[in-house]
């Protein structure tokens, strides 16, 4: 008796993404509120790569950025190996980053086709910041939440904020 076949596709065979959201509106209103009270937010965007930003407008000192970039099947004929160079890419840099100490990067599992989680300090400012990377077919999402701190007593709060939101983010995603 023959196997059963799985009309899933696999994800190299899923069919790409087609578009970019609007670039904050892929967080929601009730995260940004939890995770920044009373943030200001600033966008940019293009139909490859948008950008949201949220800041704290008083005490204390919190940022949340959304960044995603789209490999286009209509600018490339490979836009998921494409994708997955620019997440490599992304990768290597992390661990030569000469501007941050890092405290943690791993791959991590369960969200999209690839992801890992950098949690740094900026050398330059008395902030850290937890960044979660994810690549699902021919896009790559970067999330990152930064607030005051040396060490790593935030590590577990700023990597769970930007696990959350990065999820948030991939929900919103058109297929």
């Amino acid at each position: 008796m023959a196997a059963p076949t799985s009309s899933v596709p696999s994800p190299a065979e899923a069919a790409p993404i087609a578009a970019l959201p609007e670039p904050c509106g892929t967080v929601t209103a009730e995260t940004v509120r939890r995770t920044i009270p009373g943030a200001r937010q600033r966008d940019n965007a293009n139909s490859t790569l948008t950008t949201c930003t949220y800041d704290s407008t008083g005490p204390p000192f919190r940022w949340l950025r959304v960044e995603a970039h789209l490999y286009a099947p209509e600018n490339t004929a490979t836009p998921v190996e494409d994708a997955r160079r620019y997440f490599d890419a992304q990768w290597r840099q992390a661990h030569e980053a000469p501007l941050f100490r890092t405290f943690t990067l791993e791959r991590r599992s369960g969200l999209g086709d690839e992801a890992y989680r950098w949690f740094k300090r900026d050398e330059g400012q008395p902030t850290v910041v937890g960044e979660v990377a994810v690549r699902t077919r021919n896009a790559v999402i970067t999330v990152s939440y930064s607030e005051r701190g040396e060490g790593t007593d935030r590590e577990a709060e700023c990597l769970a904020v930007a696990t959350t939101v990065a999820r948030e983010v991939l929900t919103s995603l058109q297929f």
